[in-house]
């Protein structure tokens, strides 16, 4: 039992660790979108000047 124990604390450490993870590379991910989005208008409306 006690080997159990340690193997879910373990398990749920690592999982946790990930799930930060990925939620770091999808907010870096949108941001990028969205700030790549902004340039590209900016960038349109000089051309159109």
């Amino acid at each position: 039992m006690t080997n159990l124990i340690l193997f879910l604390n373990a398990f749920l450490s690592y999982f946790l660790v990930y799930i930060i993870s990925a939620a770091f590379v999808v907010i870096a991910v949108l941001l990028g979108i969205r700030l790549r989005k902004s340039k590209d208008a900016k960038e349109a409306l000089k051309s159109k000047e």
